[in-house]
């Protein structure tokens, strides 16, 4: 083989290697990473049945902003400072915990599940507008003097959590 033909196949190799392993990474495909809590110990140590708790974090990954939109009569962008988006998620919570038995043994653990949900948030902008107008033909070419303008963009955050509460033998 050439070293040419060598070096391409090499490159070709490399690169289907890497995108195969950067699929096969559970975390990087996953919106939450689990975080068990090893409560097995103490358990052990004091002699009795602890709670069993386990959590998801979320990882946020950040979006990509609109662009600036220009309309007509401003001489800056409507957003000059565009609202950046976010997309992350609320923690979740998985709670097992035993109960006494008292009176019927039907009831013996309670346990809570609230499962991380998704977030999309904006953060703030900002819209400014120069104390000056377009040009216009009328006033050859030269552009009258008005009030600035300023406002401020307010950020956004909008979720949807849920929550499950359940009672029953052995959860």
């Amino acid at each position: 083989m050439k070293p040419i033909t060598r070096g391409t196949l090499a490159a070709l190799v490399t690169g289907v290697a890497a995108a195969v392993g950067a699929a096969a990474t559970p975390a990087a495909a996953a919106g939450t990473v689990p975080v068990p809590v090893p409560l097995g110990g103490a358990e052990r140590a004091l002699g009795m049945e602890l709670p069993e708790v386990s959590g998801e974090l979320p990882v946020p990954t950040p979006g990509a902003p609109d662009g600036p939109r220009y309309t007509e009569g401003r001489l800056l962008p409507e957003r000059t400072l565009p609202q950046l988006p976010l997309y992350g998620g609320l923690p979740g919570a998985d709670v097992r915990q035993p109960l006494p038995r008292v009176g019927a043994d039907r009831f013996d653990h309670v346990g809570l599940d609230a499962p991380a949900s998704e977030v999309r948030a904006l953060a703030p902008g900002l819209a400014l507008d120069a104390p000056l107008s377009a040009p216009r033909a009328a006033g050859y070419g030269l552009p009258t003097t008005r009030l600035p303008q300023a406002g401020v963009l307010t950020p956004m955050v909008r979720t949807v959590p849920t929550a499950g509460l359940g009672l029953g033998p052995g959860l």
